[in-house]
Protein backbone atom coordinates (compact mmCIF):
# COMPACT_ATOMS: atom_id res chain seq x y z
CA UNK A 1 0.00 0.00 0.00
CA UNK A 2 2.74 2.54 1.26
CA UNK A 3 5.16 1.66 -1.41
CA UNK A 4 3.95 4.18 -4.09
CA UNK A 5 4.96 6.83 -2.43
CA UNK A 6 8.06 7.91 -4.28
CA UNK A 7 11.32 8.01 -2.12
CA UNK A 8 12.55 11.27 -1.31
CA UNK A 9 16.14 10.82 -1.38
CA UNK A 10 15.48 9.39 -5.15
CA UNK A 11 14.48 13.17 -5.84
CA UNK A 12 17.08 16.35 -6.49
CA UNK A 13 15.97 19.03 -4.58
CA UNK A 14 14.27 21.37 -7.66
CA UNK A 15 11.96 18.22 -8.26
CA UNK A 16 10.98 17.74 -4.28
CA UNK A 17 10.22 21.23 -4.33
CA UNK A 18 8.82 21.93 -7.59
CA UNK A 19 8.14 18.59 -9.30
CA UNK A 20 5.09 16.72 -9.44
CA UNK A 21 6.45 13.24 -7.41
CA UNK A 22 4.67 12.92 -3.73
CA UNK A 23 7.78 11.74 -2.11
CA UNK A 24 6.94 12.36 1.65
CA UNK A 25 9.28 12.83 4.14
CA UNK A 26 9.00 10.93 7.43
CA UNK A 27 10.52 11.71 9.95
CA UNK A 28 13.40 9.31 11.87
CA UNK A 29 10.67 7.37 13.89
CA UNK A 30 8.59 7.26 10.69
CA UNK A 31 6.01 10.05 11.08
CA UNK A 32 5.30 12.65 9.27
CA UNK A 33 3.09 16.19 10.81
CA UNK A 34 -0.30 16.78 9.95
CA UNK A 35 -2.39 19.77 9.72
CA UNK A 36 -6.03 19.20 10.00
CA UNK A 37 -7.93 22.54 9.02
CA UNK A 38 -11.84 22.79 8.18
CA UNK A 39 -12.16 22.88 4.46
CA UNK A 40 -15.09 25.25 4.29
CA UNK A 41 -13.33 27.81 6.16
CA UNK A 42 -9.55 27.06 6.89
CA UNK A 43 -9.82 26.87 10.98
CA UNK A 44 -7.10 24.98 12.06
CA UNK A 45 -8.43 21.71 13.69
CA UNK A 46 -6.02 19.69 15.03
CA UNK A 47 -2.20 19.01 14.52
CA UNK A 48 -1.32 14.98 14.79
CA UNK A 49 1.15 12.87 13.08
CA UNK A 50 0.66 10.05 10.29
CA UNK A 51 2.80 7.09 9.49
CA UNK A 52 2.71 5.26 5.85
CA UNK A 53 0.13 3.27 6.36
CA UNK A 54 -2.19 5.95 7.89
CA UNK A 55 -1.55 7.78 5.11
CA UNK A 56 -1.72 5.39 2.38
CA UNK A 57 -5.36 4.65 3.95
CA UNK A 58 -6.76 8.21 4.23
CA UNK A 59 -5.64 8.68 0.45
CA UNK A 60 -7.26 5.31 -0.08
CA UNK A 61 -10.53 5.58 1.65
CA UNK A 62 -11.25 9.78 1.95
CA UNK A 63 -11.43 9.06 5.35
CA UNK A 64 -8.54 10.34 7.61
CA UNK A 65 -6.39 8.59 9.61
CA UNK A 66 -3.36 8.64 11.70
CA UNK A 67 -0.81 7.75 13.75
CA UNK A 68 -1.45 8.07 17.67
CA UNK A 69 2.23 8.59 19.08
CA UNK A 70 1.00 7.36 22.87
CA UNK A 71 -0.76 4.23 21.59
CA UNK A 72 2.12 3.17 19.16
CA UNK A 73 -0.67 2.39 17.14
CA UNK A 74 -2.96 3.53 14.21
CA UNK A 75 -5.83 5.53 14.42
CA UNK A 76 -8.55 6.12 12.28
CA UNK A 77 -10.05 9.43 13.29
CA UNK A 78 -13.42 9.89 14.98
CA UNK A 79 -13.45 5.73 15.22
CA UNK A 80 -14.64 6.12 19.15
CA UNK A 81 -15.94 9.80 18.57
CA UNK A 82 -18.21 9.46 15.62
CA UNK A 83 -16.34 13.10 14.84
CA UNK A 84 -14.82 11.50 11.82
CA UNK A 85 -12.69 13.86 9.26
CA UNK A 86 -13.68 13.44 5.07
CA UNK A 87 -10.57 14.41 3.54
CA UNK A 88 -11.34 17.15 0.92
CA UNK A 89 -8.04 18.33 -0.07
CA UNK A 90 -4.12 17.23 0.85
CA UNK A 91 -1.64 19.60 0.42
CA UNK A 92 2.19 19.13 1.33
CA UNK A 93 4.85 22.07 1.63
CA UNK A 94 7.58 22.48 -0.09
CA UNK A 95 10.44 20.53 1.52
CA UNK A 96 7.24 17.55 1.13
CA UNK A 97 7.61 17.41 5.39
CA UNK A 98 4.14 18.27 6.38
CA UNK A 99 0.79 17.50 5.43
CA UNK A 100 -1.90 19.89 5.46
CA UNK A 101 -5.09 18.20 5.51
CA UNK A 102 -8.41 20.24 4.10
CA UNK A 103 -11.65 18.04 5.99
CA UNK A 104 -14.78 18.20 6.54
CA UNK A 105 -15.34 17.36 10.10
CA UNK A 106 -18.36 15.05 10.37
CA UNK A 107 -20.53 13.89 13.39
CA UNK A 108 -21.21 16.83 15.99
CA UNK A 109 -18.23 18.85 14.45
CA UNK A 110 -15.73 18.04 17.00
CA UNK A 111 -12.13 17.64 16.45
CA UNK A 112 -10.82 17.49 19.71
CA UNK A 113 -11.33 14.87 22.03
CA UNK A 114 -12.26 17.75 24.90
CA UNK A 115 -15.36 18.05 22.42
CA UNK A 116 -14.07 21.40 21.32
CA UNK A 117 -14.67 22.19 17.77
CA UNK A 118 -10.64 22.87 17.30
CA UNK A 119 -7.92 21.51 19.85
CA UNK A 120 -7.06 25.26 19.68
CA UNK A 121 -9.87 26.13 21.48
CA UNK A 122 -7.19 28.99 23.97
CA UNK A 123 -5.66 31.78 23.66
CA UNK A 124 -1.87 32.28 25.52
CA UNK A 125 -2.28 36.23 26.98
CA UNK A 126 0.78 37.58 28.62
CA UNK A 127 -0.42 40.43 30.88
CA UNK A 128 2.50 42.57 33.39
CA UNK A 129 4.34 39.26 32.87
CA UNK A 130 1.63 36.77 33.73
CA UNK A 131 1.26 34.71 31.30
CA UNK A 132 -1.96 32.57 31.20
CA UNK A 133 -5.02 30.50 29.21
CA UNK A 134 -7.96 32.07 28.05
CA UNK A 135 -10.76 29.92 26.30
CA UNK A 136 -12.85 31.16 23.13
CA UNK A 137 -16.11 31.41 23.71
CA UNK A 138 -17.66 28.56 21.90
CA UNK A 139 -18.97 25.33 24.42
CA UNK A 140 -17.61 22.18 23.82
CA UNK A 141 -19.86 20.06 21.02
CA UNK A 142 -20.04 17.21 23.54
CA UNK A 143 -18.87 15.73 27.06
CA UNK A 144 -15.87 13.36 26.65
CA UNK A 145 -16.68 11.72 29.88
CA UNK A 146 -19.46 10.40 28.29
CA UNK A 147 -18.04 9.75 24.91
CA UNK A 148 -15.08 8.00 25.94
CA UNK A 149 -16.77 5.56 28.82
CA UNK A 150 -14.98 2.48 28.85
Amino acid sequence: MAERFKTPSGLSTEQRENGTDFAPVFDETGLILAIAAEAASNEVLMVAYMNKEALALTLDTGIVHYYSRSRRSLWKKGETSGETQKLIEMRTDCDQDVLLLKVEQMGRGAACHTGNKSCFFRKVVSKKGDVSLVRDANPPLFDPGEVYKS
